[in-house]
């Protein structure tokens, strides 16, 4: 790995951080801006640097650092009702480095398909903890955890890809490769 692809990684871990403490409550399930940075990741990082970014957060938030929404951090968070959503951004951003891999799709195409794919991994696991978690059915904890975020979530993905693709061109334009 690259000094460069290095620093790359850790300027997402801290965008991941910062957009986490951006932090609205609206019941269990805060608002945040994590999706937005989540949708940048897989655009400026390689897929490998795209895991290791989101990996390395998650790490950081498992030894306590405040890393997570409302400045909080440590192993519970990831057994908590919330937890799933943070287990659901690795396997998003795989879904989505995975998908942006294959060639033979329009690129077009791939971004479109690995956001949505990162966003439903993402619901997916977060329902499905929260559901289990708050002993409450999966259609309770899918109006709690997704119906209420499904437009600004469409609207942070949106935003994430166009600045990640400004960002990608940016640095192409520099001369300096996306590894």
């Amino acid at each position: 790995m690259s000094s460069r692809e290095i620093a790359r990684i850790a300027v997402c871990v801290a965008l991941l951080a910062v957009s986490a403490w951006v932090s609205i409550p609206l019941g269990p399930v805060p608002f945040t801006l994590q999706t937005m940075v989540l949708a940048l990741v897989p655009m400026v990082l390689s897929g490998r640097a795209a895991l290791w970014a989101v990996g390395c957060y998650l790490l950081l938030g498992a030894i306590g650092l405040p890393v997570f929404s409302n400045m909080s951090g440590g192993l519970a968070m990831f057994a908590g009702p919330t937890g799933g959503f943070l287990w659901g951004f690795f396997i998003g951003t795989a879904a989505a480095v995975a998908v942006r891999a294959q060639k033979m799709l329009p690129a077009m195409v791939r971004t479109v398909l690995a956001l949505v794919l990162l966003i439903l991994c993402s619901y997916i696991a977060g329902t499905i903890q929260f559901a289990l978690v708050s002993g409450s059915s999966p259609l309770a904890g899918l109006a709690v955890c997704v119906f209420p975020f499904v437009v600004p979530d469409i609207i942070k993905l949106a935003c994430g890809c166009a600045l990640g693709q400004a960002v990608r061109r940016a640095l192409s334009a520099r001369g300096t490769s996306m590894v």
